[in-house]
């Protein structure tokens, strides 16, 4: 934690983070230009290096025995086009296949024309209220409001609420310390009990007296400028109602699934949401940073803390359902690259699965609750990109059961062909991430990609059909 201390403060207050070369600390470069980079530069441990040397390794073993096992293959293929079951299948195959090559080309596409909005004058951003959020952070909720006091951002405009939400450390400790250290410029409360994420931010949204809603996650550092190229588009789009920031790994140096999600989470946000946003349908703005038009809360504020699923109150996935809510009102839900922020992400298999398990439970409630609304006439403008996207997701949910009993399958009649074929289709698929992070941070840390693919492909396939049969259970599962 002490580490991350430092990094943060260096982080949030030169927008430079250098290092020294014999004590071996990350380099994060942010220019202070409109059009800034980040550059992030990491030492691999030995550790870390061996495993990025033996994934690459077990990688091109799949591959070559792709190459040796090509007459098994064969066979497969016309055992299967000699049955009307195999012939099912492989069509079905091919018009997914076909679907997603095709969403891939235009995601491509529409990233490569996307560019952020830049910052607006000091005279025309609108007022901001920024909610943090904390159970159970420690002193990482006192750097995330340090940060946030440093922002470049007119103080007369910035409203700032901390609200602990029953924890059961030192994080009061350290929000009564900020407050010691800001003073007037930060207003902080104590729920009187845990009653969850949901109900912290919603006592937040009811304070608040900005014009624009900011949440920011208790374990997160931003950048000087974040705060006002977040709630730029606002003022730039009238019709703007809901924003995402770039969220990128805080604790990547301390150990090996930091390192790998760092990867994934560039993936996600700079490509993904990139191409979601030219689309004005951004499908999940992220608790770590997100801002909203205050209008487009408080109408539908009442739907959103009394959601339920099933009966039972919606305890997680408030970011998503507050993102489905804004766009269904017809705003747009735009991302802003240039919004960067640090945030703490699981360190252990079994944070990461319940981070997952936890996620994928929100993604099938929020996609049955988009059903409801994305073929119907829910906004003036196209909404052919907003219903590929979410088309695509619910293939994904739909196609869940079918591939994975698939695979099982698979695995037990023919083994050694199904982990050659998914070891060269790792190899292949996650080329686009590592060439993508390559060119915008670090060759040496893109290869990660391939380390992440081959660990969730076999270490995490359950998430996704576990989620699916479970979306009705209830708990945030990381929160001890």
């Amino acid at each position: 934690m002490e580490s991350e201390t430092i990094i943060s403060k260096q982080f949030y207050s030169s927008g430079t983070l250098s290092s020294d070369a014999q004590l071996k600390t990350p380099i994060f470069n942010i220019n202070n230009n409109k059009t800034a980079k980040v550059h992030i530069e990491r030492p691999t441990s030995k550790s870390g290096l061996a495993i990025l040397i033996a994934t690459f390794l077990l990688l091109l073993t799949g591959a070559f025995f792709v190459f040796q096992f090509q007459p098994d293959f064969d066979q497969l293929h016309l055992e299967r086009l000699n049955s009307t079951g195999g012939i099912i299948f492989l069509a079905i195959t091919v018009a997914l296949f076909l679907f997603k090559g095709g969403m891939f080309a235009y995601n491509l596409y529409l990233y490569l024309k996307y560019k952020p909005i830049e910052s607006v004058s000091d005279e025309l951003l609108p007022t901001c209220t920024v909610i943090v959020p904390a159970y159970n952070e420690g002193k990482l909720v006192y750097e995330t409001l340090m940060s946030l006091a440093e922002s470049d951002f007119p103080e007369h405009k910035l409203e700032l609420l901390a609200i602990d939400d029953g924890s059961k450390d030192d994080t009061w400790y350290w929000i009564q310390q900020a407050k010691v250290k800001l003073g007037d410029r930060v207003s902080i409360f104590q729920q009187p009990e845990n009653k969850g994420k949901r109900h912290a931010l919603y006592r937040g949204f009811n304070l608040g007296k900005g014009e624009i809603f900011v949440t920011v996650d208790s374990d997160s550092i931003v950048k000087k400028d974040t705060l006002r190229n977040l709630v730029s588009p606002f003022v730039v789009d009238e019709k703007c109602g809901a924003v995402a920031g770039n969220v990128q790994v805080l604790n990547n140096k301390k150990a090996i699934l930091p390192k790998m999600l760092n990867v994934s989470f560039v993936m996600s946000f700079e490509f993904m949401r990139s191409a979601e946003s030219m689309l004005g349908s951004v499908l999940c703005t992220p608790g770590a940073l997100a801002a909203y038009r205050s209008t487009a809360v408080f109408a539908c504020l009442p739907e959103w803390i009394n959601q339920t699923f099933m009966g039972q109150p919606s305890d997680i996935g408030e970011d998503r359902a507050m993102t489905n809510m804004i766009l269904k009102q017809g705003h747009h839900v735009l991302f802003q690259k240039n919004s960067y922020v640090l945030t703490n992400v699981p360190e252990t298999y079994k944070g990461l699965y319940k981070m997952f398990i936890r996620w994928g439970r929100s993604n099938v409630r929020e996609n049955l609750m988009m059903a409801k609304y994305v073929f119907k006439d829910f906004r003036k403008e196209s909404k052919v990109g907003a219903r590929l996207l979410y088309t695509e997701q619910f293939l994904r949910i739909l196609m869940t059961y079918p591939f994975f009993i698939f695979m099982i399958y698979f695995i037990a009649t023919h083994p050694l062909l199904f982990l050659s074929s998914a070891l060269l289709g790792i190899l292949m698929v996650s080329s686009f991430s590592v060439f993508f992070y390559a060119k915008k941070y670090s060759l040496a840390e893109s290869f990660w990609a391939y380390s992440y693919s081959v660990f969730y492909t076999f270490g995490l396939f359950w998430i996704a059909p576990y989620s699916i049969i479970t979306a009705h259970k209830r708990g945030w599962l990381t929160r001890g």
